[in-house]
């Protein structure tokens, strides 16, 4: 991936290591959960939390005044790919918003390193990759993609911007009113663990934005280089729900999945990517 092809975004927010959401910028450049704490342990620092998940289950703590981490010290190749990745987001869905009328309001990444506190709540490094529909940031462990590499077994730039772009598709579904209304359904006792579940489908709907995404950032900068699709579908088939209960446990048990199989999560991707087309990401219709 030529990641350097790509602009550079204003959005990004560095942690000062107060434990805040503000952090410094650079520029230019509830009812959902893993099923039991053990297997959360286990494996909770797999990123693309969601993060109604999270305050249930005590991956994120609302009103903890303690997570704080400390000053994120940011590589700056690394700062750079982030705002890279990040500014090619802004302009593929600021792109498709005008294309349906609507307005794209981007969201903050924030980096942070051991903890943060967020608009959910605060957070520590085991949490993974999350975005924070209250503040409207995806929040980001600088520790996390050498993790991608050592513990999941996926290196490369684009399974990088993958988990980023992942994150930027739940930032989509609450400026599109998913969110709102998975939370209302929520409320209203609707299933949202197993495979069936709203917190699968909107976990699925995120991996297909992604996937969208991709094809709409290629089209623009023809930035992906052979071998880079692969390694996304690589990431997405070791964070399947099916796959890290396997590790975890040494059974699966899909009446607690809360993002999809690895093959539904490898699925999802490529119909973003093969279509370019949000309107082809309804995972809440028929089969997820």
């Amino acid at each position: 991936m030529d990641w350097r092809k790509g602009g550079s975004s204003n959005n990004v927010e560095i942690d000062s290591g107060g434990g805040g959401g503000g952090g410094r910028r650079f520029g230019g450049g509830r009812g959902m959960g893993l099923g039991t704490i053990v297997v959360l342990a286990l494996i909770g620092w797999i990123f693309f939390k969601n993060p109604m998940a999270l305050l249930d289950q005590g991956g994120i703590q609302p009103g903890a005044g303690g997570q704080t981490g400390v000053p994120a010290q940011v590589d700056p190749e690394q700062k750079d790919f982030v705002s890279a990745v990040l500014h090619s987001t802004e302009q593929s869905w600021g792109e498709i918003f005008r294309e349906h009328g609507a307005t794209y309001v981007e969201p903050k990444l924030h980096l942070f390193s051991g903890g943060v506190s967020t608009a959910c709540g605060s957070a520590s490094t085991a949490v993974g990759p999350f975005y924070c529909p209250g503040d409207q940031k995806v929040y980001l462990d600088v520790a996390f993609f050498q993790q991608l590499q050592d513990e999941l077994h996926s290196s490369g730039d684009f399974a990088r911007a993958y988990v980023i772009a992942h994150e930027v598709g739940h930032h989509v579904q609450k400026l599109t009113g998913v969110f709102d209304k998975v939370d209302q359904a929520r409320r209203q006792g609707a299933p949202m663990d197993g495979a069936d579940g709203l917190s699968v489908r909107q976990e699925l709907q995120a991996d297909c934005y992604a996937g969208v995404w991709a094809n709409h950032s290629q089209q623009e900068l023809n930035w992906l280089q052979p071998g880079d699709i692969e390694s996304a579908l690589n990431a997405a088939s070791h964070i399947g729900d099916d796959t890290l209960q396997q590790q975890a446990q040494g059974r699966v048990r899909p009446d607690t999945f809360t993002h999809g199989t690895s093959a539904q999560r490898v699925k999802w991707f490529k119909t973003g990517f093969a279509s370019g087309d949000m309107a082809r990401c309804n995972t809440f219709a028929g089969e997820p």
